[in-house]
């Protein structure tokens, strides 16, 4: 995984007829760049700054630069009027999504002060100042005409905590989109016969996403069980018992297996540099083989919370999704409906197999279960239920005609009874009630797992769709 290599650059525009006619001009533009430049430094500190382009020459000389650094994304400071010619060569070079700019000074023109001027020459520079505005129409048109995916964020340079709010979920996005983008998935096992709606073109992930897709055998993982000390299991129990709350009817031996597959789990993970993972084996006899699928939970929870997010059901769309929640810091557990409660106006939902330790209400409960979910296999699974609090959930879905989407929600984790039966399990509030909310969720066509994770961030979801060229649909 290429970590920490994400880059913004960044450019202001002008136009080099404008210096020698207005004096100081130049230098105050560049001195709005700066703060600008510093401002985004504050959110990531990689900036590939190419200063005020304000010719062709350096037009091309800034692509160049911003292609040579590999950068994730453009933002295009509109500091004055500039020419649709200067400006194009940069972005067409790097070739990455451009956010556009578009930032006054200050909240409005002085002008009692301007009109005193009287000097027209002065009255025209200082106009130049705060016309930021100006070229946007122009930059919008000719980037629509020649392919080139832009957004824009309007608003000022200073004292404006909306409009930099905006700037720092783009910057978030891109960031998700480049780990997306070198992300590693293990896809280990096959599909859970009969679930139609989980099958997925694994061509669409790359398409749409980038990275890699590493195809797993069981055996491996098998293999890498019989590797595992003693002395690493007992470590691996120790970290047990301070992240879980064990209850006192788990079995030690189902410990202990847990124990050997989450060492070999972290080792498959390292020796094929997987930043997620979606697993299911059936198993047929293989008593190796069906000992580490039925001892896997615990491993794949810690995996979960460590920013490796492995999803059950070889649902790899979703595991795609608790990469996309996880690495925007929003947590990514797997879920599913469990049921509606209509006295309370709630969706239950949740899942067997691994959840996501940092976003659980509570230290994590392990169980011990004789079936999983309906499934074949025994052994320790977790209980947990999302801390009470705003939610967001999120379907990497596939549509006919239109490939893959981002389909989002936002509620609210509500405290109140669950089924404690060793899973995950939550209550979820919509502004839009439970029978809408499930009709309209339903009516996009998502698979039936969703990713569920912390806090409200759609808009930020939203602006990856973009920057991924992507379709969202947000539900509410």
């Amino acid at each position: 995984m290429r970590e920490g290599k994400f880059k913004i650059g960044i450019f202001a525009i002008g136009l080099d007829t404008y210096w020698p006619q207005f004096e100081g001009l130049k230098e105050r533009l560049e001195g709005y760049l700066e703060v600008a430049v510093t401002k985004l430094r504050s959110l990531h500190p990689d900036i590939i700054n190419a200063g005020l382009v304000d010719n062709v020459d350096k037009a091309f000389e800034a692509g160049r630069l911003f292609s040579t650094e590999d950068v994730d994304i453009i933002f295009l400071y509109v500091s004055t009027y500039a020419l649709s010619s200067t400006v194009l060569p940069v972005v067409q070079r790097a070739r990455v999504p451009v956010i556009i700019l578009n930032l006054s000074p200050e909240p409005a023109i002085d002008y009692a002060s301007f009109n005193s001027l009287k000097d027209r020459t002065k009255m025209t520079g200082e106009w130049l100042a705060y016309c930021s505005a100006c070229p946007v129409p122009e930059m919008a048109n000719v980037f629509s005409r020649t392919g080139i995916r832009f957004n824009q964020v309007t608003g000022m340079l200073h004292d404006d905590p909306v409009c930099w709010k905006e700037i720092e979920e783009w910057v978030h996005a891109a960031r998700v989109a480049n780990t997306m983008f070198y992300n590693r998935l293990g896809c280990m096992g096959h599909y859970y016969s009969g679930m139609l709606d989980i099958y997925t073109d694994l061509t669409q992930i790359y398409a749409h996403f980038g990275g890699h897709i590493e195809l797993l055998e069981v055996e491996e993982l098998a293999a890498l069980r019989r590797q595992v000390t003693p002395d690493e299991i007992k470590q691996k129990l120790q970290l047990f018992h301070q992240v879980f709350d064990i209850q006192s009817d788990c079995p030690a031996e189902d410990l202990e297996q847990a124990a050997i597959t989450s060492q070999a789990l972290d080792r498959l993970v390292q020796m094929h540099k997987l930043g997620a993972m979606a697993y299911y084996y059936k198993g047929t006899g293989n008593k190796d083989n069906e000992d580490a699928i039925s001892s896997i939970i615990l491993g794949n929870s810690l995996l979960t919370a460590g920013g490796v997010p492995v999803a059950g059901e070889y649902e790899i769309k979703n595991a795609i999704a608790m990469k996309i929640m996880d690495t925007f810091g929003a947590g990514g557990s797997f879920t599913e409906y469990y049921a509606i409660d209509y006295k309370d106006d709630v969706v239950l939902m949740g899942h067997d197999g691994p959840g996501h330790i940092a976003i659980a209400e509570g230290k994590i409960k392990v169980r011990p279960l004789k079936v999983y979910h309906g499934k074949v296999g025994k052994g320790v699974s977790i209980e947990m239920m999302v801390k009470n609090g705003p939610v967001t959930l999120l379907s990497v879905a596939e549509n006919k005609g239109k490939g893959m989407i981002l389909q989002v929600a936002e509620g609210e984790s509500v405290p109140g009874p669950i089924l404690e039966i060793g899973n995950t399990n939550s209550r979820y509030k919509f502004s839009i009630g439970a029978r809408r909310f499930v009709n309209d969720w339903n009516s996009h066509g998502p698979a039936h797992h969703c990713a569920i994770g912390m806090g409200h961030i759609s808009s930020k979801i939203e602006k990856l769709g973009s920057l991924l060229g992507m379709e969202v649909i947000r539900v509410c």
